[in-house]
């Protein structure tokens, strides 16, 4: 967990990071810290000012945002909208408030089933310094874009407080993130890595505000490395690779995958851990029962849009379940044949076994119970650290271009 800074440590950390810019490095390379994967029906809003908290994961400068409305179904109006460094909680860091613009205007509308990215931003963030974006709905909303599961905090005040330091007004807190769907930067880093997946990889029950999910703990491996790659996390509990899931968990992985993964700014490496939502729910193609060559040819869908597009696809092994709530033998079989596959087919660019780092050595159909959260699918944070630990770094340095086509 993360520990907490003292306001005189953290602006004595921060005060060169305000308003640095000009100062900093420009170069055209982009790349992505911070994405979650949007779905349909979040809250309406009237008249309200919501201040999200984004953790970048690697650092950079000349900050943009990506504003979505890409699973509304009306135009969504943007009043006013603002980018601070995080002191605690809602309160911003004295100095650090810069408006935002899209096109240079400071008030803006995103079409039903849009996004837009702001213009780059002159300030300059560090990994981990959590960025409060503020945004001003003057209006009666529609159903948003939201990601449901943050595990994180927004904080929502009545009328417009965007621009404010204070965190007085915003007396309304959820653990939703709403509209906000991205922040990229400005770097000299080797580009964007994409942890694609479910709940396990969105950090399903891991403390709130702790960044303990596992793409966060490879970030800080990656960073440990002295290597400035951006961490993106576009899982989505209970998402499925093969068909549509219930609104809050999203459209299939097939269907998901270009924008979520491969569209994103510098993706070079994308890696793959799903499959475990669709043995679980019996969810096969048109309603049928799922069978293990389904599952992999949604796999192999997936590998070839990753390689049309010159980025590399790395899987990751399907967790040990037995005793979670949808076990099944049947289910069981599937997995152990998909993970076969994944180990031995030889068709991705390479392999993260987590399986083998996450598993009972005794029982190798149960997580082993020193990574298990108590309900035997999802890990603990000792669990997601293991995954991390599990990711050959080495994997990650080939360029992007030896991807097999």
């Amino acid at each position: 967990m993360i520990k907490p800074i003292t306001r005189i440590a953290l602006t004595a950390l921060l005060v060169a990071a305000i308003d640095v810019a000009s100062a900093a490095p420009q170069t055209d390379q982009r790349i992505a810290v911070w994405a979650p994967s949007m779905t349909a029906g979040g809250a309406a809003f009237n008249d309200n000012t919501l201040r999200l908290v984004a953790h970048p994961s690697a650092g950079g400068s000349q900050l943009r945002i990506r504003l979505s409305n890409l699973r509304g179904t009306s135009p969504l109006n943007i009043g006013e909208a603002t980018v601070a460094l995080q002191v605690h909680d809602a309160m911003a860091l004295a100095g650090s408030v810069h408006k935002v613009t899209v096109s240079h205007a400071g008030s803006f509308t995103i079409p039903a089933g849009q996004e837009l990215w702001s213009d780059p931003i002159p300030m300059q963030v560090a990994a981990e310094q959590n960025v409060l974006v503020s945004l001003y709905v003057p209006g009666q909303t529609g159903a948003t874009s939201w990601h449901s599961d943050a595990f994180d905090t927004t904080y929502i005040a009545s009328q417009n407080h965007a621009d404010e330091v204070d965190a007085s007004a915003y007396t309304i807190s959820k653990t939703s993130w709403y509209v906000l769907s991205g922040v990229d930067v400005a770097s000299k880093g080797e580009g964007t890595l994409v942890a694609f997946g479910d709940s396990i990889t969105d950090g399903y029950d891991t403390p709130k505000s702790a960044y303990a999910r596992w793409p966060d703990f490879l970030a800080r491996r990656l960073a440990k490395d002295h290597r400035n790659v951006g961490v993106v996390d576009a899982g989505i509990g209970g998402n499925r690779v093969l068909t549509d899931a219930p609104v809050s968990q999203g459209i299939s992985a097939i269907h998901r995958f270009g924008h979520d993964a491969l569209a994103l700014p510098q993706v070079r490496t994308v890696i793959l851990m799903e499959g475990i939502n669709d043995i679980g729910n019996h969810a096969g193609v048109d309603g049928s029962a799922l069978t293990a060559e389904q599952l992999i040819g949604g796999y192999r869908e997936l590998i070839k849009q990753a390689h049309a597009a010159g980025i590399r696809i790395i899987g990751g092994t399907m967790l040990p379940y037995r005793g979670a709530g949808y076990y099944s033998e049947a289910g069981e079989a599937i997995r152990q044949a998909g993970n076969r596959w994944i180990r031995e087919s030889g068709e991705f660019d390479g392999v993260v076994d987590f399986d083998r780092a996450l598993r009972d050595p005794s029982h190798p159909a149960v997580l082993s119970a020193s990574y298990d959260s108590g309900d035997h699918l999802h890990p603990n944070a000792q669990g997601m650290q293991a995954m991390a630990n599990a990711v050959d770094l080495n994997l990650l340095r080939q360029p992007r271009d030896k991807a097999r086509h």
